[in-house]
């Protein structure tokens, strides 16, 4: 079992483009979201639209001079200062829903939701005011929780201002986080046919779509948006996304080329999400040109250097990789995730003594660190250290046992060491976390089957081919299982039949298909794939032994006294066979010279241990 680190490439560590929850795209919209409330002279929403309401003077002369302080304090970033202004303003008009609105924006960008909500209200129950203040308001509502009140406020807006298309937008996205995805696909969808060139809305629309499973909609939706304003990045980047998904990389790179080379040629998010998609094309050499030229712009540039160390062990070049990542790391010397990918990078490099001093680092870092401790486990089992691949195993399914790999690999532990009811019990343990694994079913089957309980040998394997019909493996050892047995050949004949149908090159799948046929006495059939699976395996003593067995019945003698002294070479442990060599009379295999050498190779073995 061989833990792969391909995810590596979209941890949290890198730039793969732009995810943003729904509470806050509807503040985008609004020009309300994240950082300092900031006038709308000084930051335009993408939507370009007038400015709103909530920057009118009141009108009373010493409000509106107090508003313009605060306004004034608001650019300065002196946000402190600037409340205190609003505020005085408002003790000068308490009715100026304008002060109410900037007091209701200000509070919200400082993170004090119960202020800006107190205020957001009174600005809602208000009269007359512009549809764009309205649905300020509602995204600010909608962070707070109240997500159908912000819809009802939102139709207040559509009502004051039907020809815009902001509030539908809006709405659509409060829709979509309230589960109510038919309207809110409509409210997007009327809101575009008001507003028919919004690169937002067909952006908002298309993201929209993919969430329903709509994708050829959603792409057509994403293709718009990038039409109607050929510079509006994020439409860039879902669109890239979407095509990815769907293993189209290449118009993926189309996408992201084409913003490259018409609007920013050095706009990193597109570059890194551009390599990204060349790592997962293997397309190695565009990766490292957008990786030069990153690295050219900024040469302190981390993620780039760390994405460099990922294409490097990706090409299997590790001393580079190591050297690329030792760097980052002077950087960044408590990052487990790159650590952990360095360990790996050592284990592929066979420094298997480096790859546990980086593993065991991690996991004093940070005792918790459920990859460290699992890739420990994986590499003492590998080198047959069983004790100590118990103990990081075991330490592993405690810290996250809703993940299957502890289970298993701790489970095929025991069953090295012939603790065979322990090895039932990690992988019945594992079961009962993760129901649904038919890894964990196939290799709690191997268990069963070494305690000679086959009644649950045989409920398990079906457990897993019920929830992974193409499981190879529980179909083979199934079929094989049966026919070993001698029992529903035409259920082992089935069951093999799948198996090589899904891997028609696993000489051991084919064996156990031949196998079926010679109990189900088609002898012909059998022989053709036996054969076939020989050549396939190479020198595997059951198959030799199986390949006898059907040249006997055939009557073949020779060609099966043949294939029999070839299983014993490979397999001279093997008495059943010599009894049955014997008793076919073709003399005493033990005489043989060629078994003789056999025996002597293996005890010399024995002996270097």
């Amino acid at each position: 079992m061989k833990l792969s680190h391909s995810n590596f490439l979209s941890s949290g560590l890198m730039i793969a483009g732009c995810k943003v929850s729904v509470p806050c795209l509807v503040l985008i919209l609004t020009a309300a979201c994240a950082g300092p409330f900031k006038a709308p002279e000084a930051h335009k929403s993408s939507l370009d639209v007038k400015a709103p309401a909530s920057l009118q003077r009141p009108l009373d002369a010493t409000a509106s001079y107090r508003f313009m302080l605060g306004y004034q304090a608001e650019l300065a970033q002196d946000m402190e200062r600037a409340i205190q202004e609003y505020q005085a303003a408002l003790k000068a008009d308490p009715a100026s829903q304008s002060v109410k609105a900037r007091l209701a924006g200000l509070y919200f960008s400082l993170g004090d939701m119960p202020n800006a909500v107190r205020y957001a209200d009174q600005v809602a129950e208000g009269q007359g005011q512009d549809g764009q203040l309205l649905t300020q308001m509602a995204g600010i509502l909608a962070s707070a929780g109240q997500g159908e009140r912000a819809v009802k406020l939102l139709d207040r807006a559509i009502a004051a201002d039907p020809t815009s298309g902001d509030p539908y937008f809006t709405k659509g996205l409060l829709l979509l986080n309230l589960k109510r995805q038919p309207e809110a696909e409509q409210a997007m969808r009327t809101g575009l046919a008001t507003a028919p060139d919004s690169a937002v809305g067909h952006y908002h629309l298309g993201r929209l779509l993919l969430e329903a499973g709509k994708g050829d909609e959603a792409a057509a939706s994403l293709e718009r948006s990038i039409a109607a304003n050929a510079s509006f990045e994020p439409a860039y980047h879902a669109l890239a996304s979407l095509y990815e998904t769907r293993q189209t990389q290449d118009r993926a790179i189309a996408i992201l080329r084409k913003y490259l080379q018409t609007v920013s040629s050095r706009n990193r998010a597109i570059r890194h999400q551009l390599v990204r998609v060349y790592m997962a094309a293997k397309d190695y050499q565009g990766a490292r040109h957008e990786l030069n030229e990153l690295l050219a712009e900024d040469p302190s540039d981390l993620d780039a250097q760390l994405r460099m160390a990922l294409l490097y062990g990706e090409e299997k070049q590790y001393p580079k990789a190591i050297d690329q990542l030792t760097q980052v790391l002077k950087a960044r010397p408590t990052e487990l995730k790159i650590r952990d990918y360095l360990g790996f990078l050592y284990e592929e490099s066979k420094d298997t003594k480096k790859a546990i001093e980086t593993y065991t680092f991690n996991i004093h870092l940070e005792p918790s660190y459920f990859e460290g401790q699992l890739h420990l486990g994986l590499l003492y089992y590998r080198l047959k250290q069983f004790p100590e691949a118990i103990t990081h195993l075991t330490q592993a399914r405690k810290i996250n046992p809703k993940q299957p790999e502890a289970h298993i690999v701790l489970g095929l532990t025991y069953l090295q060491q012939e603790q065979f009811n322990d090895a039932v019990a990690a992988l019945e343990e594992g079961i009962s976390q993760n129901p649904k694994s038919a890894d964990l079913h196939f290799n709690l089957g191997t268990a069963y089957d070494k305690l000679n309980r086959f009644d649950d040998v045989e409920r398990v394997m079906e457990t897993a081919i019920k929830l992974d019909p193409h499981h190879a493996d529980a179909l083979n050892y199934l079929g094989y299982s049966y026919a070993e047995r001698g029992v529903k050949i035409d259920e082992a004949l089935s069951l093999t039949k799948r198996a090589v149908a899904l891997k028609p090159s696993n000489g051991y799948y084919i064996d156990s298909l031949a196998w079926a046929l010679f109990k189900s006495g088609l002898f012909n059939e059998a022989l053709t794939e036996i054969k076939r699976a020989v050549a396939l395996a190479g020198d595997d003593p059951v198959l030799y032994e199986h390949l006898g067995d059907i040249y006997a019945k055939q009557r073949n003698l020779s060609e099966a006294r043949e294939a029999w002294l070839r299983a014993l070479e490979l397999d001279p442990s093997n008495n059943k066979l010599m009894d049955r060599f014997r008793e076919s009379g073709m003399g005493d295999p033990a005489q043989e010279e060629r078994i003789q050498q056999a025996k002597q190779r293996v005890s010399e073995k024995i002996q270097a241990q």
